[in-house]
């Protein structure tokens, strides 16, 4: 069974092309990896996610909300064990559910709700975007989860953005994920567009003590828009991701186990012969390609 594991192993890493940068035998270090393989595994997340029924999340937001996330954990901006992600789509109608949790370990979406962005943002579709304080626009980007607090707005959560520039005042300008009233199919049916915030993603208030609860205290948040020249300068999307070894041995040992089942006799003798001449890196054989 061990080597069935270990030949399962050797068939993910010689999928996903990577380069290896690693401080040798220092504490902690990290592998720098490709868009190659990051697009890899999070298209293997975004392909075990049950979207069930409902439109699901673009395949290419999650994938970008990922690159983000996972550069914010090199950073040491979120903890390392830290698997949620929430993610806006703004480029969507305010009328459609456009805000997903996601756990990232399980493939496994934990929420799926409206989300309001800022009155001056736009009014179905949201089209502007501040940092500014009093703009009462939403500002897009990552953002990491911080406290809780009971203020006007009731249970609410605040988030320091990320991105200089596009959010580093969101702190500053009080922007918090809240419940709120207006966020609801009712005012949808009455106004023909969702209610609208200052500038905070407001939800709906029957769901947002279990919403915050869960995404409180250091996981990312990342609201999206098509905004080209944000796309083009986000740090977290444009420098080179980089995991940790035991992160990344571990996500192919998951792939690996969730193969097993369906390996042959024949095929594992093929893989096992496939990796005869790959390198050794710290006791793991591992086939290691060029930087894509």
């Amino acid at each position: 069974m061990q080597k069935i594991r270990v030949a399962l192993l050797m068939i993910g890493m010689c999928a996903s092309s990577f380069f290896v940068k690693v401080v040798k035998g220092a504490e902690g270090s990290k592998i720098s990896v490709s868009n190659l393989y990051i697009a890899q595994k999070a298209d293997g997340i975004y392909g075990r996610i049950d979207f069930g029924n409902e439109e699901p999340l673009s395949k290419d937001v999650f994938r970008s909300a990922y690159t983000g996330f996972l550069n914010l954990k090199t950073a040491g901006k979120v903890g390392q064990q830290s698997s949620i992600i929430t993610i806006c789509d703004f480029s969507l109608s305010s009328n459609v559910k456009r805000l997903w949790v996601i756990d990232m370990d399980n493939s496994k979406i934990l929420f799926h709700s409206l989300v309001a962005h800022g009155q001056g943002t736009g009014d179905e579709f949201a089209r502007n975007f501040s940092n500014k304080e009093n703009s009462h626009q939403s500002s897009m980007g990552f953002y990491v989860t911080d406290e809780t607090y009971t203020g006007d707005n009731g249970y609410s959560l605040k988030l320091k953005g990320m991105d200089a520039g596009y959010n580093d005042a969101a702190y500053d300008r009080s922007i918090v994920m809240h419940g709120a009233d207006y966020v609801c199919e009712s005012f949808i049916k009455c106004n023909q567009r969702l209610g609208r915030s200052w500038g905070c993603p407001a939800i709906p208030r029957e769901i947002s003590a279990k919403v915050i609860n869960t995404i409180k205290d250091g996981s990312v948040l990342y609201i999206y828009y098509p905004n080209q020249n944000y796309l083009a300068k986000s740090v977290w999307l444009n420098k080179a991701s980089q995991i940790s070894e035991q992160d990344m041995l571990h996500q192919q040992l998951m792939v690996a186990n969730a193969k097993q089942n369906t390996a042959t006799g024949n095929n594992v003798s093929q893989a096992v012969k496939s990796t005869t001449d790959s390198n050794t890196y710290q006791g793991v054989t591992l086939s290691v390609g060029t930087q894509q």
